[in-house]
């Protein structure tokens, strides 16, 4: 009886000894006898103890910090360079298996990995191509973490520099150079603006003149609009004047050369030659006799 109850004790404890539970973000490899026997997905499992043993798998997703190193880049300069790496074992058994039969501490060389592709790449660049070409030194990194890695059963998701630092000298010369880009950027903004302004200036004192001349030439085409209205009202209301006008400019030339003319009586002509010579002019009668005969009005004489 007390056998009994030792081997019901003796059982329960190996039950409860072999039990295993894997978690969902787990996968499990259990080996009997030194031998892999199968794959432990999550759940309940229960292994022989001694016998059976079981190795737990972590399948999400994990980052390596790739640490800072310095690395001499193709000027002879010392950049420190960091990277982190992205990454997770792949749930299905070969992948599981591959992760752990294929490689030792997986985590450990991916982080040597890095470190060495690092160095190979950012050697053949100078920094200041380092810096600008981040893009394709990640390319690569990924690209070469990836192939490398595929025996393993891991997945590379992505990779990431996280920084490209020179030595502190170069540093400060670098930023140096920065600040004087930048001032002389603004520098160039300043001066544009200035010079917006100016032509701005420059325009509305040009539409000034511009409007200023176009006053003169409309006040100028009304002056001389005006002046033809009055030549067109001279035509018409003095064409007499001007007619005796002529006559009397005849009557001074014959006059210069010693002529006598013979103006009929009753002519508008006399009064005007009268007027020329401050004499009165005639008053005709009825029958066209004038009423005094003075010796002003006898025009045929020479003077």
């Amino acid at each position: 009886m007390n056998l009994l109850y030792i081997l019901l004790i003796l059982v329960t404890v190996i039950f409860f000894v072999g039990i295993r539970i894997v978690r969902p973000t787990q996968r499990g490899l259990i080996e009997r006898l030194g031998k892999y026997k199968s794959l432990a997905h999550p759940g309940f499992h229960w292994i022989i103890p001694v016998i059976d043993r079981l190795f737990m798998v972590n399948v999400t997703e994990q980052m390596v910090d790739a640490e800072p190193q310095e690395i001499i880049t193709n000027d002879n300069l010392n950049a420190s360079v960091d990277a982190q790496v992205y990454f997770r074992v792949k749930a299905d058994e070969e992948s599981v298996k591959g992760s752990t039969y294929n490689v030792n501490n997986y985590t450990y060389q991916i982080v040597n990995l890095a470190r060495t592709t690092l160095r190979n790449i950012i050697g053949t660049l100078t920094l200041k191509s380092a810096n600008s070409e981040r893009g394709k030194i990640n390319a690569e990194l990924y690209r070469t973490l990836h192939n490398e890695t595929q025996s393993w059963g891991i997945e590379i998701i992505r990779t990431e520099l996280k920084e490209i630092d020179p030595p502190k000298d170069v540093q400060e010369t670098m930023n140096k150079v920065v600040k004087a880009e930048n001032e002389k950027i603004a520098a160039v903004d300043s001066a544009t603006a200035a010079e917006t302004v100016a032509d701005g200036i420059k325009r509305a004192k040009i539409k000034e003149a511009e409007g200023f001349k176009r006053a003169k030439i409309l006040h100028a085409e009304g002056e001389a609009e005006a002046i033809k209205l009055v030549n067109e009202a001279a035509e018409k209301y003095f064409v007499g004047n001007a007619q005796l006008l002529r006559k009397l400019e005849t009557v001074e030339t014959a006059l210069k050369k010693n002529t006598k003319i013979v103006v009929p009586a009753g002519s508008e002509l006399v009064n005007i030659i009268g007027e020329m010579a401050g004499v009165a002019p005639l008053r005709l009668s009825g029958n066209g006799d004038s009423s005094n005969h003075t010796p002003e009005s006898m025009l045929g004489e020479k003077y």
